[in-house]
């Protein structure tokens, strides 16, 4: 199995228990900026179908070397679509969301093991499979941080997700020339700006 892929399973059982615990309630209350909770947990749900989902889509070159640079690539945090597709995946989860991430997470364990590295084709262009594996990490350990944090659950993310999600994001920090800053604000000698982000 590639290296990233048991870490992207221990993010995604992580997801699963958070969901398991949002409050009946809570599905149409606000989830991030102008996303509801539904819509929220449907994007984050998307780190795990999109990996099932570009692994059957080959691509013939690799247009995209690294995990931080399919970010600076895509600039999809002000993508519109991002927000169509997040809401048709939250409508896609139904009345037992768990349900439907525990059948992506099971075809992930029977996948991932047999899953060599490839190139495949991504939102950002062709990368190799194991370099695309961290973006989805990263999504599910920031994602279900804000889906926690919306619904009023304490929240503490595996180590090795952590670790994982944390060191790409400062690669990114580094990719676009803010690592200087971002180190000196991790060793408490600044502090960030206040709308800063890595995405």
């Amino acid at each position: 199995m590639i290296e990233s892929a048991a870490t992207l399973l221990s993010a995604g059982r992580y997801f699963r228990e958070v969901l398991a615990n949002v409050p009946s309630t809570a599905w149409n209350a606000p989830g991030l900026d102008d996303w509801t909770v539904r819509t929220l947990a449907g994007h984050t749900s998307r780190a795990l179908s999109t990996v099932l989902t570009y692994l059957g889509r080959p691509a013939e070159k690799v247009q995209v070397e690294s995990a931080a640079d399919y970010y600076l690539a895509t600039g999809l945090a002000n993508d519109p679509r991002v927000t169509e597709r997040a809401i048709a995946a939250g409508k896609e989860l139904g009345a037992h969301p768990v349900d439907m991430v525990d059948r992506l997470l099971a075809q992930l364990e029977n996948t991932l093991p047999l899953a060599e590295d490839r190139i495949i084709e991504t939102a950002a262009g062709g990368m190799r499979f194991r370099d695309y594996l961290p973006t989805r990490i990263f999504e599910l350990a920031v994602h279900t941080l804000d889906l926690s944090r919306a619904c009023g659950l304490v929240a503490e993310l595996p180590s090795d997700v952590e670790l994982e999600a944390g060191r790409l994001a400062i690669q990114i920090a580094s990719e676009r020339g803010d690592g200087a800053m971002v180190l000196l604000a991790l060793t408490g000698r600044t502090i960030l700006p206040g709308d800063f982000s890595v995405v």
